[in-house]
């Protein structure tokens, strides 16, 4: 491999301040780590992810080995989510590949971990045919006024289709009251006494069901409580809050539910634990940052629909034993991308990050790189 350097990506500031640092705001810019290849390559991986930093991605490497130049990507939020608009990650993201193809690249793949299935998603619908005007808050950007590249190619990797679904689909139905995790309805309560497994389809319904309702709750509340704002006529334009119980996926606790060769439980540890710890999902929120990354019904992170608008090749590839993202997410990706030249590919035995798991890192990198040759991307 013939080295790393570092990337500093100018990208379109916030008239907002939705991310802490002083410092980070007036730099304009975002990050990348390039690895080169040993031999010049015209084709360059990006890997995305809306908060997580992906300048050590565990492919990085392996890509580069193989040939192709590789980029560890962050976006303006790198580890903090609690302000985060996803309009935003796809102006990042399109700073990242603009600046790719200024340095001369011809192909760029937008390879999408984990939550950076929906984000990968979601620009590649608006890089290619923009709809997006504002935030479901109302704020700017309007995407179809961005310079947005598209990308060549789309890889999804252990992905989901977007936070929203995700907080839809983990949020603890129980919780009756926002202010206390700990006044739940037994009903509902996934983690009651005697509560038995495999879990009873109609508990499942019903818990599905009050997750939506919970999910629409606070969405509602959030629309209220900017309303208010806008109406006492202040500076103030926005409020943070708490969300307790987001790592409730009955699918943590009953494996028959979404079968695949996973181990009960999350990658935080036990699922009861996780569900309250402060490390694990989306527990601290602003108002408009609701709207935009974890609200079901005004989200335009909902990567299904935004796969089912763009017209490249795309790769989705799945751990069997992945205890974050479930082999139907996969199949979502999959059936949603209206062409036929897409390909669903199982990872036997991977876990989310493949953790010490060299043999299925060699495997996805050699499976990355044959399916780019065959489309004429690779280096």
């Amino acid at each position: 491999m013939a080295g790393i350097e570092l990337l500093p990506i100018p990208m379109a500031t916030s008239d907002r301040i939705d991310i802490y640092s002083g410092v980070a705001r007036m730099a304009g810019k975002v990050w990348g780590a390039l690895h080169r290849a040993d031999r010049p390559s015209r084709t360059v991986a990006m890997m995305v992810h809306p908060t997580s930093n992906f300048m050590g991605h565990y492919l990085l490497e392996p890509l580069a080995a193989r040939g192709i130049d590789a980029v560890g990507f962050t976006t303006r939020y790198i580890g903090n989510d609690s302000a985060l608009t996803m309009e935003n990650c796809v102006l990042d993201v399109g700073a990242g590949i603009r600046y790719l193809r200024n340095l001369g690249y011809e192909k760029v793949v937008l390879v999408g971990n984990s939550g950076g299935g929906g984000l990968a998603a979601l620009y590649q619908s608006q890089a290619e045919s923009p709809t997006i005007t504002h935030t479901p808050a109302g704020d700017p950007p309007d995407l179809t006024t961005a310079d947005l590249s598209p990308a060549d190619a789309i890889v999804q990797l252990m992905a989901h289709p977007g936070r929203a679904q995700v907080c839809g689909d983990w949020l603890d139905p129980a919780i009756r009251n926002e202010y206390d995790p700990f006044d739940r309805d037994p009903e509902l309560d996934l983690f009651a006494p005697g509560r038995t497994l495999p879990l009873d389809p109609e508990f499942v319904a019903r818990y599905r069901a009050a997750q939506l309702a919970r999910n629409d709750r606070i969405t509602q509340w959030a629309k209220d409580t900017l309303a208010e704002l806008a109406a006492a006529g202040g500076e103030l334009a926005d409020l943070p809050f708490l969300v307790h119980g987001t790592t409730a996926d009955p699918r943590f606790v009953d494996v028959t539910i979404d079968p695949s060769d996973r181990t009960p439980g999350t990658m935080w540890g036990p699922t009861e634990v996780a569900n309250l710890m402060p490390a694990s999902l989306g527990h601290n929120c602003s108002l408009r940052s609701w709207l935009s990354q974890w609200s079901v019904r005004e989200s335009n992170g909902d990567g299904q629909r935004h796969l089912a608008r763009i017209s490249v090749p795309a790769l989705i590839m799945y751990g069997t034993a992945d205890q974050v993202c479930f082999p139907s997410y996969a199949q979502q990706m999959y059936d949603a991308v209206p062409h036929d030249d897409k390909l669903l590919v199982p990872v036997q035995g991977g876990t989310h990050y493949l953790k010490d798991q060299p043999e299925h890192v060699d495997f996805v990198a050699d499976t990355v790189v044959s399916w780019l040759d065959e489309h004429g991307i690779k280096a």
